[in-house]
């Protein structure tokens, strides 16, 4: 008997076997309304609602309905809801400017975005066929709570259910497609490894926009868990919602743990969550200094996983029995179940499972150059230690990851090279004890003209989000180029990274 997995197997769950538990605790600090906390028998309801609506909009299966907005109850119904009617899903990080989200939905083609109170108001005049506030509009507007939706006609777990935009190489995010087997598949592999289960108790402390949510929020929800929404990073409100909420799982970037052991310094009293909190981390590579503060200043237990939004889960890595140390925590980990890792070219990992993106939507080139001979091209350098753990140790892509996202340098050189003031500019990522990289811009400046740092910066966040700018710029008289004429990146790196063991941090 083949029966094709598809996301509605998740929530469909949720209200057969546990319709009277908490499924969404949203949060309660954000311009839209807040939703009542809901049980999953009030979210499926919710999801149909959501479905009929885009029926009476005249959204068919297979276009693209966007949304863009932080962690929020109702961006996690969108993600029931939109795949599991043959929708594609296309949440977009709403800390993009203006013209950034507006290629994004162009490139996808969306049919209609629904976006956050606090982004419509810079969002001015993108043009999308249709637009709708998350909140009150949304609510009288779209969702038909007295009409059944029309069921997909053919599911099929080989279609695309969401497409997540990610920075590259290329000055232009590149739309990752995931489809249902994909997620599916990431979300059962993640919780095998992770342990998740259905007493577990969720902080949505990882933006959901990014690999929504690692594909997590679809286990949770299969497993009746409890989830919490956070909409910003603060380390405080994560210690005091531990502790309300008696959560026992989180998943973030090293910057949002480090944040969580600067606030337990002040926190009056024992840590929430000690001996029954455990944290996944990843988008960059950890410390022994940050694996030891977790466990030993928090008593939480510290994960590491590696992936790509390309690729989802890729590497799994959690404390041994009796290892010294870090317990070779600060490794990438060991393949996840039905992953496939090697060495390609330069060390690069190459790697190969049933989670790895479809393509790339609508770009056959990026496609051509990301999976080569059935292995996809991460971009990073690695090794594999003698117990078979990833190791990685520096970057082929001129990509800089700081707190946990992805930062392309070519489009942060095209900015700044339209500053009057910038002749030349090279961009590299330089260690940060907080952000991991942090982003470096080194600026030849232009023939009688000049400009601050501060100017530079300034200059940059007004036209990128404002994670992607410089921290910091240095003026040099030259760049060094190969003899082609392409500047030397490495050279320009090295001493910036002189004392580290690898060149990524």
């Amino acid at each position: 008997m083949f029966v094709p997995l598809t996301l509605a197997d998740f929530l469909d769950r949720a209200e057969a076997t546990a319709a009277d538990r908490t499924s969404l605790v949203d949060e309660p600090h954000q311009p839209a309304a807040v939703l009542p906390t809901a049980t999953y028998g009030e979210t499926s309801r919710r999801v149909r609602a959501w479905q009929a609506g885009l029926d009476a909009l005249g959204i068919g299966e297979g276009e693209r309905v966007a949304v863009v907005t932080a962690n929020s109850a109702r961006l996690l119904e969108l993600l029931y809801a939109v795949p599991a009617s043959g929708r594609i899903c296309v949440p977009v990080n709403y800390r993009l400017t203006p013209e950034e989200i507006s290629y994004i939905l162009r490139q996808c083609d969306a049919s209609v975005v629904f976006v956050d109170p606090d982004v419509e108001a810079v969002l001015g005049s993108v043009d999308v066929p249709k637009r709708f506030v998350l909140g009150e509009q949304t609510e009288t507007e779209v969702m038909r709570f007295d009409v059944a939706p029309r069921p997909w006609s053919q599911p099929d777990e080989n279609a695309v259910a969401t497409i997540n935009y990610t920075s590259g190489t290329s000055a232009r995010p590149k739309g990752v497609a995931l489809t249902h087997r994909s997620i599916w598949l990431n979300a059962m592999t993640f919780g095998v490894h992770a342990r998740i289960w259905e007493g577990d108790v969720y902080l949505h402390t990882l933006p959901t926009f990014h690999c929504n949510g690692w594909g997590v929020p679809f286990l949770l929800a299969g497993l009746g868990a409890k989830q919490v929404l956070l909409r910003r990073i603060d380390g405080t409100e994560i210690l005091r919602r531990v502790e309300e909420h008696g959560v026992t799982l989180a998943f973030g970037a090293p910057a949002v743990w480090d944040s969580v052991i600067q606030a337990a310094r002040n926190w009056p009293g024992e840590i929430p969550g000690r001996g029954r909190m455990r944290v996944v981390c990843a988008g960059a590579p950890v410390s022994e200094r940050l694996v030891s503060q977790v466990e030993n200043e928090l008593g939480w237990e510290f994960l590491q996983v590696y992936g790509l939004t390309e690729t989802t889960l890729l590497t799994f890595n959690r404390r041994l029995p009796d290892a010294p140390g870090s317990g070779g925590l600060t490794r990438a980990g060991a393949p996840a179940l039905g992953v496939r890792l090697t060495s390609g070219p330069r060390g690069e990992v190459l790697a190969r499972s049933n989670m790895v993106l479809d393509s790339y939507w609508r770009d056959e080139q990026a496609d051509a150059a990301a999976v080569r001979d059935g292995w996809f091209h991460t971009g990073d350098v690695g090794s594999f230690d003698d117990e078979g753990h990833l190791v990685l140790s520096d970057r082929v892509k001129d990509v800089i990851v700081t707190g946990g996202e992805s930062v392309s340098s070519v489009e942060v050189e095209d900015c700044l090279l339209s500053h009057p003031a910038v002749a030349e500019v090279a961009v590299i990522g330089v260690p940060d004890e907080r952000w991991g990289e942090t982003v470096k811009a080194l600026v030849v400046p232009a023939a009688g003209v000049r400009a601050t740092e501060e100017e530079i910066i300034s200059y940059c966040k007004q036209r990128l989000a404002r994670y992607k700018a410089p921290t910091s710029v240095d003026f040099r008289e030259t760049l060094p180029r190969t003899s082609n004429g392409k500047v030397q990146k490495g050279r320009l790196r090295e001493p910036y990274w002189t004392g580290h063991d690898r060149r990524i941090h």
